[in-house]
């Protein structure tokens, strides 16, 4: 007994003193810090901070910003101070100051748990050296696949449909996993998941993504994963939520291992020769045919162990995003009748089943749909940059602090954690008016002024983010969204069955209300199309 209280006593009082240290480091810059005296939320607790009511509603921010103002702090975990801004000025002078203000070292820690030495957990000229897999050429060769995996999607529900005498209820958010997932091995890296194939096992990567991120424990185990890396010494702990990251990574890892393999082989049976690449689309083929290119700068080329780290980010992000976005789709149009019905006339305006890239841009409603979509029920509801050094950041409107002051810019310290809240400027009634949060297609026919103030890479959203760290996949994204669209809804017609609310961890899914326990779930009533003569 003596002997394990001599063992026990010395570690407590270390992780007492470790944990003093952190506190008093937090304190520190609490006190000097030349924002402290902005206003924001109350702190309900030094631990949580406001991460876990924030968890729980994707939106509070929304309403924070109607109290406090476009500018406030609120408290992140150890009540560490993160700065809210929806400021557009501010907002384009931060994401377009790549080396200045840059992914916060912890973000980068959890993706790099998660992903490897890939191109969401580094900070570096990847998005420039990868840019050659999603450029337009490369997009346009992948919509035959994006269409041939959605055709395959949509006869399985109206198989189900007949057999259950006309009318359906499904889980669309399960299977549009399951073909997001097919459809990322395919574009991506000539791979065949077989996520949809009748009778087929449960996809192990499938079910390891959807522990990872669909689950009630998600939002937890996000919260365990940043704390452990603000405080390192909590690495220490078997602390939940790691488990299902390394299941995932393992997944990721062994079939990235084969695709490598694959590769290697094709590359040594052509001598090395581009002419190995010369006739495939996936993404991973493009982008080694571009890095061969003779024409292609040294310093712009990926190394082949950086080409295939590239992998895990392709799966993580070709696959789950685009399927929370089209499921929000399918819900909004469900619960807006005379929209899905809008939409689907355009659509029979295309005569082939198997339309082009150009084709589906082609045509105006489809694209307010997915503008309108991806601005209301954006898959990412924030982002974080950090300060790399002092400065000062520029503001469209002064903020007023809590004793009064007006000031006409923020002073930001180092290491400052800035909150990129992507949801909240998408839906700001101040920019899109008082009916911002309602799914309306046919404000992209007007769209408001103050709108082009937004640094967005794309349809003036702050979607896909802007600057140096957009998201250069986005031309992958839209093209697979608008081929699902355009094949589901010109067979299947949608309707809503439950009462859905948004629950977020890494992305924003729907839930049923009452069903909190499901986790990620969207089910519908679905039915065949019968056009009228």
């Amino acid at each position: 007994m003596i002997s394990l209280a001599g063992l026990v006593l010395p570690i407590a009082g270390t992780l007492l003193v470790y944990a003093l240290f952190h506190a008093l480091q937090i304190l520190y810059h609490e006190v000097t810090s030349p924002l402290r005296h902005m206003a924001g939320p109350r702190n309900p607790s030094f631990l949580f901070g406001n991460f876990r009511q924030m968890a729980k509603d994707p939106r509070l921010a929304d309403k924070w910003r109607a109290e406090f103002g476009a500018n406030f702090r609120f408290r992140s975990l150890f009540s560490v101070s993160e700065l809210h801004t929806s400021d557009l000025k501010a907002l384009n002078y931060i994401l377009t100051n790549g080396t200045m203000y840059q992914v916060s070292s912890v973000a980068l820690a959890v993706r790099k748990n998660l992903f490897g030495t890939s191109l969401l957990s580094v900070e570096t000229d990847d998005h420039k050296r990868l840019n050659a897999a999603f450029g337009v050429p490369q997009i346009r060769l992948l919509t035959e696949t994006f269409v041939e995996k959605a055709v395959h999607l949509r006869d399985i529900w109206a198989q189900q449909v007949a057999e259950d005498g006309g009318t359906s209820t499904i889980d669309v958010s399960i299977w549009l996993r399951r073909m997001t997932l097919d459809a990322i091995g395919q574009a991506g890296f000539n791979y065949d998941f077989e996520a949809l194939q009748k009778d087929a096992p449960p996809n192990e990567l499938s079910e390891a993504f959807t522990a990872l991120v669909h689950t009630p424990r998600s939002q937890r185990n996000a919260g365990f994963r940043i704390a452990r890396e603000m405080v390192p010494i909590l690495r220490l702990l078997p602390l939940p939520g790691m488990a299902p990251v390394w299941n995932a990574r393992t997944q990721m890892e062994r079939i990235g291992s084969k695709i490598v393999a694959k590769s290697k082989a094709e590359i040594k049976a052509a001598h090395g020769e581009l002419k190995a690449f010369g006739g495939k689309r996936d993404l991973l083929s493009i982008l080694l045919k571009a890095n061969m290119a003779p024409d292609v700068p040294e310093s712009y080329r990926l190394n082949d162990a950086e080409v295939l780290g590239q992998i895990p980010t392709f799966f993580f992000a070709g696959h789950e995003t685009t399927s929370t976005a089209v499921s929000w789709a399918l819900h909004a149009l469900s619960i807006n009748i005379p929209a899905q019905t809008k939409l689907r006339e355009e659509l029979f305006t295309i005569a082939t089943e198997n339309p082009t890239m150009e084709e589906l841009n082609s045509l105006p409603y489809l694209e307010n749909v997915v503008r309108e979509l991806l601005r209301v029920h954006s898959p990412i509801v924030s982002a974080q940059r950090q300060a790399m050094q002092d400065d000062v950041v520029p503001l469209s409107k002064p903020y007023v602090d809590s004793h009064g002051k007006e000031h006409d810019s923020l002073v930001i310290p180092k290491g400052q954690i800035i909150h990129i809240p992507i949801l909240a400027v998408n839906t700001d009634k101040e920019i899109w008016g008082p009916d911002a949060a309602e799914f309306k297609p046919e404000r992209w026919d007007n769209i408001p002024a103050a709108a082009s103030a937004i640094p967005g890479v794309w349809a003036n959203l702050l979607t896909f983010l802007a600057g140096p760290r957009n998201c250069i996949g986005f031309r992958f994204s839209l093209v697979e969204t608008k081929a699902l669209l355009f094949v589901l809804l010109r067979t299947l017609e949608f309707e809503n069955v439950e009462k859905i609310r948004p629950s977020a961890s890494i992305l924003q899914f729907p839930t049923v209300v009452d069903k909190p326990e499901q986790g990620s779930s969207l089910p519908m009533l679905v039915k065949i199309h019968h056009a009228e003569a």
